[in-house]
């Protein structure tokens, strides 16, 4: 069964610049992601799909992590799709080296609080549900983000999004919604990423993950909210 890890990590960044190798709590922030896939026991194969040499030369001395190409510029674009980078790599090995992974997982480096633990379990998850096409981390949304809680503006008056019965207890009725969250593992079958050519395909599988360990670094705050959990963390540990 071979499993394949994807790194995309581009060397430009519009909220914090130079993101993927700013130092977080001593270390580089992808590091924490190339941390969890060495020492994760689902993953047989791993490569970082960059366009940044400063990037390619702070993974190399990483075991498991293949770096076979400098990623083309038409594919390190602000506005490039995940989609084609991801297939772009799929696509290379088959070339380059006649692989074909079974199962292909997708992890962003900005997400320093997903572990190795997270890793396996959602591709466990996936291993054991052969009629599925895909596995997605999700968080539970909170009640103020729930759909029957949103509220439209007309440009007047604001409205209900979603219409209920407003005699009757909202919070206990509501359904649970679930969003993708910042720990982006995107776990796919072959068949649906490079045939489907799509992340979920038919049948999607949660990966329920707390909202503690789903940062996604995008700014400042983040970068500050993932500082601080992973210094409490660490004091935690040595105490």
């Amino acid at each position: 069964m071979e499993v394949l890890a994807i790194i995309p990590a581009r060397g430009g960044s519009k909220g914090i610049p130079g993101k993927n190798l700013r130092p977080l709590y001593g270390k580089p922030l992808i590091h924490y992601t190339l941390e969890a896939i060495r020492k994760s026991k689902t993953i047989t194969k791993a490569i970082l799909t960059t366009d940044s040499d400063e990037i390619m030369a702070a993974s190399r001395d990483f075991s498991k992590i293949e770096i076979p190409f400098k990623r083309p510029p038409e594919l390190a674009r602000d506005n490039t799709p995940m989609l084609p980078v991801v297939t772009h790599a799929v696509e290379f090995l088959k070339n380059s080296q006649n692989y074909r992974p079974d199962y292909i997982v997708l992890l962003q480096p900005t997400s320093p609080l997903r572990t190795h633990i997270h890793i396996d379990e959602a591709l466990q998850l996936l291993l054991m549900h052969n009629e599925a096409d895909s596995v997605v981390s999700v968080v539970e949304l909170p009640h103020n983000c729930n759909p029957f809680s949103i509220m439209k503006y007309d440009g007047k008056y604001l409205q209900p999004f979603m219409q209920y019965d407003e005699s009757k207890n909202l919070r206990q009725l509501k359904p649970r919604f679930y969003a993708r969250n910042g720990a982006a593992i995107y776990a796919s079958t072959y068949e649906c990423l490079m045939v489907k050519k799509s992340f979920y395909g038919d049948t999607v599988l949660p990966y329920f993950m707390k909202k503690e360990d789903s940062i996604d670094i995008d700014d400042q705050f983040d970068f500050k909210t993932a500082e601080f959990l992973i210094s409490q963390r660490a004091n935690n540990f040595a105490s």
